[in-house]
């Protein structure tokens, strides 16, 4: 998962302090952040060293990454002249973020995963202004003004679209599309509020960039599975809570999936951990639609030498 890096000593002591968004803006810093679980892992892809609000942040919006908070915005997105400050994303808003995958291109021996952040999660942190357990400003919105809900959802559709464009057009070969908090959704919710917006980013990378694969992925999204994997996606990615078995039954055989160890069995040592990429193996059952990856992502506190130790593991069994 994009955040692998965190747990590394080596991430750790070139990272500094301040915001992630501050590093981001640093091409050279951000190439070695997304390197360093590369080399030292030796994993089949990488993905872009980035964070969701880029886009927001990018084009003045007022929104920064607070260490140990995450996504804040001081003035919250809750009314039409509020959505007047969330402007397009223009080409130059991110040339920091071209320029770091046109260097990454030049140094990988691995494809590079372009990301983005999906419409509705950015939506959350803009309207909320914080991380939510209950999304209620979120889904007041939704409900009490479907026209200026929309209105953002179009607005962020932009973003998302033009990020992952820039990416792919500077070298990236595929990308991954985060709706981390979609499961906060009913299944109508989604359907009605989310689904829409996310398919019109599937579909313009599409037009855009034929040929290209994206990933889509959601936190306890069970509920939501067939209606997320039905936006133009290729890949679905999968947290623990899905077995590839079940998803597969639902989804149909020739389903492709992207998961699904969970991570706390890396905070419980090398032998739980290793078991359960075995079981996760084991689930996919020799399929050849299956990209292993945690299904959510690394924590700082991970042992580096445990997740060495799954990669080792699924490299060495798991094509067999």
């Amino acid at each position: 998962m994009r955040q692998a890096g965190r747990s590394l000593p080596e991430y750790r002591k070139i990272r500094g302090e301040g915001s992630i968004l501050e590093a981001i803006k640093q091409p050279e810093l951000a190439a070695e952040f997304t390197l360093q679980p590369v080399r030292r892992y030796g994993v089949d892809a990488a993905v872009l060293y980035s964070d969701i609000v880029v886009p927001p942040h990018a084009v003045g919006f007022g929104i920064d990454v607070a260490p140990g908070t995450g996504p804040v915005a001081a003035q919250p997105l809750r009314t039409s002249a509020d959505l007047m400050r969330l402007r397009p994303l223009q080409h130059d808003d991110i040339t920091y973020v071209t320029d770091t995958v046109m260097h990454l291109v030049r140094e990988l021996k691995v494809p590079l995963l372009a990301f983005a952040g999906a419409p509705f999660t950015v939506a959350s942190y803009l309207i909320e202004g914080r991380p939510s357990k209950t999304y209620q400003n979120t889904k007041k919105m939704m409900h009490s003004d479907p026209v200026l809900w929309h209105e953002v959802m179009e607005r962020l559709t932009q973003h998302s679209v033009e990020f992952i464009s820039a990416q792919l057009n500077a070298g990236a070969e595929a990308f991954q599309v985060f709706d981390s908090w979609a499961g906060a959704l009913s299944r109508a919710d989604y359907g009605t509020f989310v689904k829409p917006h996310t398919a019109a980013v599937f579909a313009q990378i599409a037009e855009r960039h034929p040929g290209v694969k994206g990933i889509h992925y959601g936190v306890a999204c069970d509920h939501l599975l067939e209606s997320m994997n039905s936006v133009g996606n290729a890949v679905i990615g999968l947290d623990w809570r899905t077995t590839i078995t079940d998803a597969r039954r639902r989804l149909g055989a020739n389903t492709v999936v992207q998961g699904n160890l969970d991570p706390a069995l890396v905070l419980a040592g090398a032998d739980i951990a290793v078991e359960g990429a075995r079981a996760v193996i084991a689930d996919n059952g020799g399929h050849p639609g299956h990209i292993f990856n945690l299904g959510h992502g690394a924590q700082p506190d991970m042992d580096p030498g445990v997740l060495a130790a799954v990669v080792d593991y699924v490299h060495s069994e798991g094509s067999q």
